[in-house]
């Protein structure tokens, strides 16, 4: 009974984790992307918290989600080749190495997230009178689809950190999604009051992209802890999610985000050309972001 208890409690805790995180996650996307239907915020300030979020996503890619995906991928495939000689002579010849296994994780969800803004089109290219004449119309639609594709993405992430059962993984990665989904949540509210759309469609609208990440975190906690009978399986899995989402991360961040800025400083008022050169504020937040996330994990240990 005590065995039983023990592996209960161990499975339901990253659950109830999971559920907590996806929780506040879905709550404060919801509050930050309502604050256009009741306040107005300053461009200048949301661009920060945009610039600081976008360095959070790099951060956090580069310095806790990638180590973490490579030791769980590295730890897995120690166990597994330490089985017994003759397996190994077997499974030698047959497994794929670790270092083939990062390198394909980190470009598939690279390319999932260039297919994505491929296909559905970039949010911010919609968001442009010039290319969108008619209003209320398939723009409104496009955008949120985009984004609700990002968000399950990001999603991933969430999902793969909690499987891994790292308490700290699991808070700097959650962090890093809501500095991203938060200014993103306000961006879409914004362009659909631009679109002339009704408050109840714009409810409509915020509701099912902060239901993606949640959404999309399940998913691959169910398919992580579902996908074999081992906790090895579930631990090589999980390791390579965590790559998989770094990929979408380093995207969003260095292809979506930040270009997206540059540009929009890359015209001044009077339509004249500038110099493609973030504020100093906006710099400094840049910096901050990518630090915070290996500050936070400095000195932790597997």
């Amino acid at each position: 009974k005590e065995k039983i208890l023990t592996w209960t409690s161990h499975n339901m805790e990253p659950s109830l984790v999971l559920t907590l995180l996806s929780g506040a996650m879905l709550i404060g996307c919801y509050l930050a992307g309502s604050i256009p239907l009741a306040v107005s915020m300053s461009e200048d300030r949301m661009e920060v918290v945009t610039v600081l979020g976008a360095g959070l996503l790099v951060g956090t890619a580069l310095t806790v989600i990638i180590p973490e995906g490579v030791n769980t991928l590295l730890a897995s495939h120690e166990v597994e080749t330490n089985t017994s000689k003759d397996e190994l002579k077997i499974h030698s010849h047959s497994a794929i190495e670790p270092h083939n296994i990062i390198g394909i994780s980190l470009l598939l969800g690279f390319l999932l997230m260039l297919m994505i803004d491929q296909c559905a089109g970039s949010h911010h290219k919609a968001a442009d009178p010039e290319m969108n004449n008619s209003r209320g119309g398939r723009a409104p639609w496009m955008a949120t689809l985009g984004l609700v594709v990002h968000a399950a993405a990001d999603g991933i992430a969430l999902g793969a950190a909690v499987s891994s059962s790292h308490t700290d993984v699991e808070v700097i990665v959650f962090f890093a999604i809501m500095l991203h989904k938060a200014p993103a949540a306000f961006g879409l509210v914004t362009f659909l009051l631009h679109e002339n759309l009704e408050v109840r469609r714009i409810k409509r609208h915020l509701l099912l992209f902060a239901l993606a990440a949640p959404f999309g975190a399940f998913l691959t906690y169910l398919a992580i802890t579902q996908s074999g009978s081992t906790t090895l399986t579930s631990a090589k899995n999980a390791g390579i999610a965590m790559l998989f989402s770094a990929g979408t991360f380093l995207y969003v961040s260095t292809v979506h985000v930040l270009p997206e800025l540059t540009d929009h400083h890359n015209h001044s008022s009077d339509g004249t050309k500038s110099s493609k050169q973030f504020s100093r504020k906006q710099l400094l937040a840049l910096i901050v972001g990518s630090l915070l996330p290996l500050v936070l994990t400095f000195g932790h240990h597997h």
